[in-house]
């Protein structure tokens, strides 16, 4: 049996019980830019911590050197520079929060449709009855179908919303009762909430600008949950003074966190959270054993899971 050796950048209590459960030895390794090789075989990445990027790094000398196999610890790789994607092979951890940013998802859809926070009352004064909306027949649109999309898309139709859905492929949706549609107008005309699901690549860069938004719905409900950089935030404001759109949540921007007077911070057509939707007790273990299924892999020597496709953005 070969000694492999891991290098991760979790918390070193984190490393230990990786490491009973590895039944390997693992390095503690600094968060942050990977400027010196770590003397492993393995290593386990987080993005850069907030307010850093890690994309100018470069390449540590002598790299790859031993290192046989990256896991990410997101399912986006955009935070990564490139010269990590060149050598050993590249696994993400695609799935590991699909559920708790679905659920996200539907606590902004509900949120939104019974105008939570603006029915609660603080004194009787505020007695007064208004009209809700019913989440149930709505229609929400996915751009994106893959982890988080799917996941998405379960819940909705459990609750009776109709599912439409735009993804990069022709494939066959993988969740039933989820119609396609042609082409991003298409989606925006007809959704009340529409979800943005899809990976940064340089084709969704901005696909929400001035032109999308000319198909939205007055009433629509935009909900980002995946790059900031998927909407052109110039556009989104002005589409939202203008009475376009009724509404965006957006847990995602650029940069982030957006600069101090940011107009979104207290625009009374936005919601904004710090990029907390996958954030939940679940995700260190779901994390842990995405790491732990792939090294089982990797010491049989047969394919890893979720391997990153640089190409395709994910």
């Amino acid at each position: 049996m070969n000694a492999w050796t891991i290098a991760s950048q979790f918390d070193p209590r984190v490393n230990a019980l990786l490491a009973a459960q590895a039944g390997l030895p693992v390095l503690d390794l600094a968060p942050g830019p990977l400027t010196a090789l770590p003397d492993a075989d393995i290593l386990f990445v987080l993005p850069a911590p907030q307010g850093q990027t890690l994309l100018a790094t470069p390449a540590p000398q002598h790299w790859p050197a031993r290192v046989r196999w990256v896991q990410l610890a997101s399912a986006g790789i955009d935070y990564y520079p490139p010269w990590l994607f060149q050598g050993p092979v590249v696994t993400s951890a695609r799935g590991t929060a699909s559920d708790a940013i679905a659920e996200y998802v539907l606590a902004a859809v509900f949120s939104a449709t019974k105008r939570i926070p603006e029915i609660w009352m603080g004194d009787a004064g505020h007695w007064r009855r208004v009209s809700l909306g019913l989440v149930q027949g709505s229609t929400l649109g996915l751009f994106g179908f893959g982890s988080i999309g799917q996941a998405v898309a379960r819940r909705a139709l459990a609750l009776g919303v109709k599912v439409i859905a735009l993804r990069r492929s022709d494939a066959p949706f993988e969740v039933a009762g989820v119609e396609a549609v042609p082409d991003l107008a298409s989606l925006l005309a007809r959704s009340d909430h529409l979800v943005l699901a899809a990976p940064s690549t340089p084709a969704t860069r901005h696909v929400i600008d001035a032109a999308a938004l000319a198909h939205a719905r007055p009433h629509l409900h935009l909900i980002n949950i995946a790059r900031g950089n998927l909407i052109d935030h110039a556009a989104l404001h002005a589409a939202l003074d203008a009475g376009q759109l009724a509404l965006a949540t957006l847990d995602v921007t650029e940069p982030e966190p957006l600069p101090p007077g940011h107009a979104f911070y207290t625009h009374p057509k936005v919601r904004l959270s710090p990029h907390i939707s996958p954030n939940t007790d679940a995700i260190l273990p779901a994390l842990i054993d995405k790491f732990l299924h792939n090294l089982r892999h990797f010491r049989a020597g047969t394919p890893l899971a979720d391997v990153v496709d640089t190409a395709r953005g994910y």
